[in-house]
C-alpha cells in the first residue's frame, strides 16, 4: 500500500531550482535510499517531506487512516504527529540534556495530562511521566546506550550520538523515519552496527525507512529500492542491481560515461 507519494515537487531558491519535478511513491515497510552527488538536492527533498521548506510546486500526500492527505507545506511538528520523523545530516541534539531526557524530550506528542495536572503535579501526571520515562529506557536499550542514559548527550562518542538521534526519532513514533546520512563519519564498525540497527528497528517497529547515504556499499546492501537525485532531478529509480548499471548513474557520479 502507498504511504507517501510526492508528485512534481519543485523547491526554488530565487533563480536556483534545487528540487525539480521529482516523482516519489514510497510503500508500507520499504526500505528506501536516496543517492546522488554532492549538491544534487537530497537534504532539500528530506527537507521538503518534513516540512522544514514549503514545496515551490507540486504534491506531497501522507496515507493518513487509509485516505491521502495533502501535507506539503504543513508546519514540522504537524507532519511529525501525522507520523514523519527524521534525523539530520548535522547532529542535533540537546547536548546539555541527558541522553535520557533527549529520547522523553521528543515523546511530548503522546503525553495525555494537561498544563494544570503538571502544575499541579497530580497522580495523572506521575503516571504518564513513569510511562514516558519507560518507554525513554526501552528505546535506549533497542540502540545500546541504556547503560549511558544518565550522561550528557554532548560526552557521547560520535557513533552514539548518531543512534541517540535515532532512539529520539522513534520517540515520535513515527510511520515513516527518514534518516540523513546516517553513517557520516563512522568507521567501518560503526557503520556495520548500524546496518544491523536500521534492519532491527525496521522489523521491530513495522517501519517505512528512506535515507540519505554517501556509503554505497551499505546503500547497496540493505535499500530495497533506490532514488538517484542529480542536480535537483530524479534520474533513476529502481532496485540496487539495475541503480549500480546505470550510465545515468555512473555518469553523475565520475562525470562521464563508461
Amino acid at each position: 500500500m502507498s504511504l507517501l507519494k510526492v508528485s512534481g515537487l519543485t523547491k526554488n531558491f530565487g533563480g536556483l531550482c534545487a528540487v525539480s519535478n521529482v516523482n516519489m511513491e514510497i510503500n508500507e515497510k520499504e526500505l528506501i535510499g536516496l543517492i546522488g552527488p554532492n549538491g544534487a538536492g537530497k537534504t532539500t527533498l528530506f527537507n521538503l517531506l518534513t516540512g522544514v521548506y514549503e514545496p515551490s510546486e507540486g504534491s506531497i500526500q501522507l496515507n493518513v487512516d487509509g485516505a491521502m492527505k495533502e501535507i506539503g507545506g504543513l508546519k514540522p511538528y504537524i507532519i511529525t504527529r501525522l507520523g514523519l520523523a527524521r534525523t539530520f545530516q548535522n547532529i542535533r541534539l540537546f547536548k546539555e540534556l541527558s541522553v535520557l531526557d533527549n529520547v522523553k524530550i521528543a515523546m511530548h506528542k503522546n503525553i495525555h495530562y494537561g498544563s494544570l495536572q503538571a502544575i499541579f503535579r497530580t497522580p495523572a501526571f506521575y503516571r504518564e511521566e513513569a510511562l514516558v520515562k519507560e518507554r525513554a529506557k526501552d528505546l535506549l536499550k533497542v540502540v545500546n546506550l541504556y547503560e549511558k542514559r544518565n550522561e550528557k548527550a554532548k560526552n557521547l562518542p560520535y557513533g552514539e550520538q548518531r543512534r541517540l538521534e535515532i532512539a529520539r526519532a522513534l520517540a515520535t513514533e513515527p510511520k515513516i523515519l527518514f534518516l540523513d546520512e546516517p553513517a557520516a563519519g563512522m568507521n567501518p564498525q560503526e557503520t556495520a552496527d548500524l546496518t544491523k540497527l536500521i534492519h532491527q528497528i525496521k522489523e521491530q517497529y513495522n517501519l517505512t525507512i528512506v535515507l540519505i547515504e554517501h556509503d554505497m556499499s551499505l546503500v547497496m546492501t540493505i535499500c530495497e529500492r533506490i532514488y538517484v537525485l542529480d542536480y535537483g532531478k530524479c534520474i533513476a529509480n529502481g532496485i540496487p542491481e539495475v541503480i549500480k548499471q546505470d550510465k545515468r548513474v555512473i555518469k553523475a557520479y565520475l562525470g562521464e560515461d563508461i
